[in-house]
């Protein structure tokens, strides 16, 4: 058995309009766009009555997507939960990147929250985490010494 590689990563959100615009801004294009209903698409999540809309983006030359996925039914009685470093479970989605302030200026210009400015780690990289729409948290990583 092998592994192939990461073939994508599901990000629930209640405004998918927004969110969808904001990873284009950062850079992903639209790979595909779809709706998924009826007694295959709840049982493939565990939900009754499971009827969703779905956008999947990525880099343009790359294999990896982020699926955006709106849930019209059932909907999360919870609401979005803003989480912090240490919340328990996926907490960043991370990004390579040529030129970081480029990217942060870009992102601080559409009013992204940028909650830690560019440090430096080592010798090797310089980070930088912003929270999107949804509290969609990106680390973003700037390899030095190419």
């Amino acid at each position: 058995m092998k592994i192939q590689r990461i073939d994508h990563v599901g990000v629930i959100v209640n405004d998918l309009s927004a969110t969808k615009e904001f990873f284009l801004d950062f850079g992903l294009e639209v790979k595909g766009e779809w709706e998924m209903e009826g007694e295959l698409m709840g049982y493939a999540v565990g939900l009754n009555d499971a009827k969703v809309a779905c956008v999947g983006l990525g880099m343009p030359d790359g294999q990896t997507w982020i699926e955006l996925i709106k849930f019209h039914t059932p909907s999360d009685e919870e609401g979005i939960q803003k989480s912090f470093a240490n919340t328990l479970g996926i907490r960043h989605i991370a990004f390579a990147v040529d030129d970081i302030e480029a990217v942060v200026a870009k992102l601080k210009k559409k009013g992204t929250e940028i909650f830690s400015e560019i440090q430096q780690y080592e010798e090797s990289y310089k980070l930088c985490y912003v929270r999107g729409p949804e509290g969609i948290i990106l680390e973003l990583a700037e390899k030095l010494n190419k």
